[in-house]
């Protein structure tokens, strides 16, 4: 099981998020994002049509439509009602149950920080839990750990 920390310091989520969404979904697996924010969670919907005139990824938010034919499931909590093996936690808040999936993108700005870090604590010598923390950089997306 793979988490990966996105520190954002240069780019708004709204930047980071689809892209990393369009990779999961290239590679033929499933997403589950996830936010407790009802607001948040429809303006991810909104952004996800229309974040670039050139593409579209497939999605919706959960319980509005059939759920398990999602590629991209955008739910308050972490039941991957689309069988996603990939979550990408939107609001900052980590959640245990994310360790449940094969990767965890878990991405923050500076706000959460201090709650980024106590999770990456967390999860240290935990078996089976790759970790590997990004920071964007001068270059793009840089590991810094």
């Amino acid at each position: 099981m793979q988490v990966d920390f996105y520190h954002l310091t240069r780019q708004p989520l709204a930047r980071v998020l689809p892209r990393l969404a369009e990779r999961v979904v290239a590679g033929g697996a499933r997403l589950l994002i996830v936010t407790a924010d009802a607001e948040q969670r429809a303006a991810l919907d909104r952004l996800l049509w229309d974040y670039a005139p050139e593409s579209f990824l497939p999605h919706a938010i959960a319980g509005a439509m059939d759920d398990a034919a999602q590629p991209i499931l955008i739910a308050g909590d972490t039941q991957a009602g689309n069988g996603a093996r990939h979550v990408l936690i939107a609001d900052g808040m980590w959640r245990e149950e994310a360790l449940g999936f094969d990767r965890a993108f878990h991405l923050f700005d500076e706000s959460g920080i201090a709650a980024a870090r106590a999770a990456w604590k967390g999860l240290t010598g935990r078996e089976g839990v790759e970790r590997r923390y990004w920071k964007q950089g001068d270059r793009g997306w840089e590991q810094a750990a």
